[in-house]
């Protein structure tokens, strides 16, 4: 079972995710903070992966600390549940339409962490989020989970489309990675061995 749960607790958030990689894009997020709650549900609905994440945080600061520990949070989850990687595909990548945004994402589970984000916010704000966190997420999620991830915007001016097309472009390039490639369902998809 491709699963896995991990709690998080700082000075700063709490924060529970439940991944199961073999899902159908079951979603139950709540962070308190309404629209980085809307991009996870994306990130869940278009990966396949379901996901039920509770998070508490210094809201009263700022949204910040929420969104990348969450992000921290989930690539670890990410970590567990894909244990030795043994038949999955590993890479994966998507161009994904949104009205006027496009957005490019490419990743490679690798275990060798690394963010290439061209992705530039006509606004500061959707609503109350700061579109910087958008990219904090990214990074966080990133790092702890060992992927090698390029964002790239092609185009778009309308802020929440850039951003809902960023999560739902990296949602779709990672459910191809971590599918089951059924050629190759035994091996690690490495010429050395392991990932």
């Amino acid at each position: 079972m491709r699963r896995a749960t991990i709690t998080r607790k700082t000075a700063e958030t709490a924060i529970s995710v439940e991944l199961n990689l073999d899902g159908t894009g079951q979603y139950d997020n709540q962070t308190g903070v309404g629209f980085f709650d809307h991009m996870l549900d994306q990130l869940s609905r278009h990966s396949l992966i379901d996901m039920t994440i509770r998070a508490e945080g210094d809201l009263h600061i700022d949204d910040h600390h929420t969104v990348e520990d969450t992000g921290i949070a989930i690539g670890q989850a990410l970590v567990e549940a894909l244990g030795d990687k043994k038949g999955i595909r590993r890479y994966g990548e998507c161009h994904l339409p949104m009205d006027d945004a496009q957005v490019r994402a490419a990743l490679d589970l690798s275990a060798r962490p690394f963010l290439i984000w061209n992705v530039d916010f006509a606004a500061p704000k959707i609503g109350n989020f700061d579109t910087e966190l958008v990219r904090e997420f990214f990074q966080a999620l990133a790092t702890h989970g060992g992927i090698t991830l390029h964002i790239d915007q092609i185009h778009g001016f309308n802020a929440h489309h850039v951003a809902e097309a960023v999560f739902k472009a990296v949602a779709r390039a990672l459910r191809v990675a971590v599918e089951t490639d059924p050629r190759k369902a035994d091996a690690i998809p490495s010429t050395k061995g392991a990932l």
